[in-house]
């Protein structure tokens, strides 16, 4: 787990953070557009790339996206990313192959 994926924020500091109220924070979650940390206790923890996420719906709704679309959105935009991330990994392992190549 990378530090900016720990739960630390709790939904009202989150809430405040992203200028949203916290019962929308919880209406996103039910629908899966985020997904905090809970304690033991099940206490909601937000983390930073939570309060990015959360960031990126109101954007997204304040385009006119409804819940559905903004779902989707999301949904390939880190489908776009791990693509990237494989595309740049394949591309490593491919110069990496092709130099012993270039010293014969």
């Amino acid at each position: 787990m990378t530090a900016s994926s720990q739960g630390v924020f709790a939904i009202s500091v989150a809430a405040e953070m992203v200028a949203m109220e916290i019962q929308n924070l919880r209406v996103y979650e039910r629908r899966g557009l985020v997904s905090p940390d809970r304690t033991a206790g099940g206490t909601r923890l937000y983390s930073a790339d939570d309060i990015e996420r959360l960031h990126r719906v109101r954007e997204l709704l304040a385009e006119g996206l409804n819940l559905a679309g903004v779902a989707r959105v999301l949904a390939l935009e880190g489908e776009v990313a791990r693509l990237r991330r494989d595309n740049a990994r394949l591309r490593r392992a491919e110069r990496a192959r092709r130099e012993p190549e270039r010293a014969e």
